[in-house]
C-alpha cells in the first residue's frame, strides 16, 4: 500500500468512526460491520497504520447488518460498567468483550471466576463496553500497537487485517493441540481463517433466512415454502392476490436490502465468483453480480414490499412481522427475538413462525447450502500470554457452550455439540444449516472494505427504488472495490 492510499484508507475509516459513534439506533450487540480496511499494512508499521475499529462500517446504525440476537441484547448503556479483575496471579490477562446485558455479563464474570479458581496464578481484568464504545477504543489501541490480550471480535477482512499488521496472534498452532480447531463447525471458524492463519475463534454464529407467517402462507393458499427462486416468485404472486403483503421490509436503513443481493450473488456465483473478484482476479461487474440484480429487479417489479418501504426503518420492519401485516422477511437468526418485544400477541406469533432458508436459483453455481451469515468471536492481541489461549479454549470448551447454548447466550452454538443445549426448534434448524454449509459468506458489508460495503448497501437500495439498473449496481460496487481490494 502506497503512503497516499493509505492515508486515504485512514481518513475514512476515521471519518466512519465518526459517524459510527454519533450514531444511536443501531441494535444492541450489532456486529462489526465492515472489514478490512482494504490492503494490509505492514507491520512495521503499526504505530501509524493500524486498522481502525473491527467494525468500522460506513453509516453503521443505518447500514450494517445486525450481528448476533440485538433482541437479546442491551440497548446501549450510558453508564459505563466498571472495571473488574478477577484472581489476584501475577499473569494477567486483559479482556474486553461487549456483552452489557446482565445475564451475559454475569455469565462471562462467572467463567472467569471458575477458571481463576483452577488457574491461581492468573488474574483476568475484564473491562465491558457498549459496541460503539468498543469500537473506538480498540481503535486507539491498535493504532498506539498495545491490544487488548482478549477481545471481541467478528472476523472477516478488518480482522485479517490487524493479522497482517501483526497486531494478533495466529492461533493456528493452538488450534492444532489437543483437537481444540476441531470443535468447531467449520463455517463458522472459517470467518477468522485466511489461508494458513487463524486469527480468532468464533462463539456463536447465525444465518439469513426467510423468516414467514404460516398463517398468511395458509390463507393464500401457500402449500409449503419455496425451494428455487421461481417458485418464491410466484409465492410473492400468490400472497398479493390475496391482499397480503408479501414482505417487510426496511429499506431506508439499507443493509436489509443488501442480504437479497448478496444472497443471490452467493447462489448465481458461488463462492468462486466471489473470491475472484475480492482477490482481483475478477470483478464485482461480472455476469454473475449483474445476474444478481437481474433477478432482485424481478422481484423488486412485482411489488412485494409494503407501501413506503424506502422511508421504512428496520424498527418498521420489525412491527410488521410481529403483528401479522406482512407474510415474510430476509433477516437473521435475531429476528424473532425482536420481534417477539414488539408482537401485541406473542403467543399467536409464537404459533403462526416458520423460517425456511433463501431459495436456489436455477442453474447457479452456489450450492443450495451455502449460507450468508456472521456472529461473535474472541481475538488475542499480539502480547498476550499463552494463559489468555488456556482461557479462551476454556470459554469455548463444549461443556461451557452448551451451558451458555441453553440459558440463551452462544445462540445458535459452534462448537459440535453444543447445539444440545438449544430447546427452540427453529434455532436448532439454523444451527443445523451452520452446520452443514459447504460456503459460509460473512455479510458483505462487513467482510469488504468500509467504502465497498457501503457502495453495496447504497446502490442496492437504489435497485429497490428502481432509480438504478443491474448493470450500474454491479459496475458502482466494482468501481469502488477496484480503489480499495488494489493489492
Amino acid at each position: 500500500m502506497n503512503v497516499r492510499r493509505r492515508l486515504v484508507t485512514l481518513a475514512l475509516i476515521s471519518a466512519v468512526l465518526v459517524l459510527a459513534a454519533c450514531g444511536g439506533q443501531a441494535p444492541a450487540t450489532q456486529q462489526a460491520t465492515s472489514a478490512p480496511a482494504a490492503e494490509p499494512t505492514k507491520a512495521a508499521e503499526q504505530a501509524t497504520s493500524a486498522p481502525a475499529a473491527e467494525p468500522t462500517k460506513a453509516a453503521e446504525q443505518a447500514t450494517s447488518a445486525p450481528a448476533a440476537e440485538p433482541t437479546a441484547a442491551p440497548a446501549p448503556t450510558a453508564t459505563p460498567i466498571p472495571l473488574s479483575t478477577i484472581g489476584t496471579g501475577a499473569t494477567k490477562i486483559v479482556w474486553w468483550h461487549i456483552n452489557t446485558q446482565a445475564d451475559q455479563r454475569e455469565n462471562w464474570q462467572k467463567l472467569a471466576s471458575a477458571y481463576v479458581k483452577d488457574h491461581p496464578d492468573v488474574s483476568i481484568e475484564i473491562t465491558v463496553l457498549e459496541n460503539e464504545a468498543f469500537k473506538a477504543k480498540l481503535a486507539t489501541a491498535m493504532q498506539s500497537g498495545s491490544p487488548p490480550d482478549v477481545f471481541q471480535s467478528w472476523g472477516g477482512g478488518v480482522l485479517k487485517q490487524y493479522g497482517d499488521a501483526g497486531l494478533v496472534q495466529d492461533l493456528a498452532p493452538a488450534l492444532q493441540q489437543n483437537g481444540w480447531g476441531d470443535s468447531f463447525q467449520p463455517g463458522p471458524i472459517s470467518l477468522y481463517t485466511f489461508g494458513d492463519k487463524i486469527y480468532g475463534v468464533p462463539w456463536n454464529a447465525g444465518m439469513v433466512g426467510f423468516w414467514y407467517n404460516k398463517a398468511l402462507f395458509e390463507k393464500a393458499g401457500i402449500a409449503q415454502p419455496p425451494a428455487t427462486w421461481t417458485e418464491f416468485l410466484d409465492v410473492v404472486k400468490k400472497l398479493k392476490a390475496a391482499n397480503i403483503t408479501p414482505i417487510a421490509l426496511g429499506e431506508k436503513d439499507k443493509w436489509p436490502g443488501h442480504f437479497y443481493w448478496v444472497y443471490l450473488a452467493t447462489r448465481i456465483g458461488g463462492r468462486a465468483a466471489f473470491e475472484k473478484a475480492y482477490a482481483r482476479e475478477g470483478s464485482f461487474a461480472d455476469p454473475s453480480f449483474v445476474e444478481a440484480g437481474t433477478k432482485l429487479k424481478e422481484l423488486v417489479d412485482l411489488q412485494p414490499f409494503q407501501n413506503g418501504f424506502l422511508g421504512a426503518g428496520y424498527g418498521d420492519h420489525i412491527a410488521l412481522m410481529a403483528n401479522g401485516k406482512a407474510a415474510m422477511e430476509l433477516m437473521g437468526h435475531w429476528a424473532p427475538g425482536a420481534e417477539r418485544g414488539a408482537a401485541k400477541d406473542v403467543k399467536t406469533f409464537n404459533a403462526n413462525l416458520g423460517w425456511f432458508p433463501f431459495p436456489s436459483v436455477e442453474g447457479g453455481a452456489g450450492d443450495a447450502t451455502d449460507a450468508l451469515g456472521g456472529g461473535d468471536g474472541f481475538a488475542f492481541g499480539k502480547n498476550a500470554p499463552p494463559a489468555a489461549i488456556d482461557f479462551v479454549r476454556y470459554l469455548t470448551s463444549v461443556e461451557n457452550q452448551t451451558a451458555m447454548a441453553k440459558a440463551g447466550i452462544a445462540v445458535p452454538p459452534v462448537v459440535k455439540g453444543a447445539e444440545a443445549g438449544l430447546d427452540d426448534a427453529l434455532l436448532k434448524e439454523i444451527q443445523s444449516r451452520v452446520a452443514k454449509a459447504k460456503y459460509y459468506q460473512l455479510y458483505y458489508d462487513q467482510y469488504l472494505p468500509p467504502a465497498v460495503g457501503q457502495a453495496v448497501n447504497d446502490a442496492t437500495q437504489e435497485l429497490f427504488a428502481g432509480t438504478t439498473a443491474p448493470e450500474q449496481v454491479a459496475k458502482t460496487i466494482e468501481e469502488a472495490a477496484a480503489i480499495e481490494l488494489v493489492q
